[in-house]
């Protein structure tokens, strides 16, 4: 669960190193398949540009991950940033479909569900990814789309 806090608030924490992300970023496990696979999609259907990729394992993503509350070492730890609020779970995925607009925004319609379905399944997928998928090397794909929006 994310801790509340007002927006754009990570840039007081002197634990969080200074960046530039814009109003829309993600901290996600670099070494995961389902993740380098969200990156890609998020990369090629974002036609603002805007969303920039933090990976997880960074001092930055780490950092970020700690200022919300939320485990670094924890597989279901994923973090979304819009306009300087915090979202994580299935939350934060049904935000970034309706972000990229289109037939994305259909996924808005898991919303529909009870927070409680939400979080198991979220948690089910987060927790059992790698043995499902694999894993991958978020930093070194050569989609270009992907590089061009990394912050390391």
């Amino acid at each position: 669960m994310i801790e509340s806090r007002e927006p754009f608030s990570y840039q007081k924490d002197k634990n969080v190193p200074p960046f530039s992300a814009g109003s829309v970023f993600t901290v996600m496990d670099a070494q995961c398949s389902l993740c380098a696979r969200g990156a890609t999609w998020i990369a090629r259907h974002d036609k603002a540009q805007e969303f920039k990729i933090i990976p997880l394992q960074s001092d930055l993503g780490g950092a970020l991950m700690t200022h919300y509350g939320l485990d670094p070492s924890d597989p279901a730890s994923w973090l979304y940033v819009e306009d300087g609020r915090a979202y994580s779970s299935l939350n934060a995925f049904i935000r970034v479909g309706k972000r990229l607009g289109g037939i994305w925004k259909v996924i808005g319609l898991l919303h529909v569900l009870p927070t409680v379905w939400q979080d198991g399944m979220y948690r089910f997928v987060a927790r059992n990814r790698i043995r499902f998928l694999g894993t991958a090397d978020l930093c070194t794909l050569p989609d270009p789309e992907v590089r061009k929006r990394l912050l390391l």
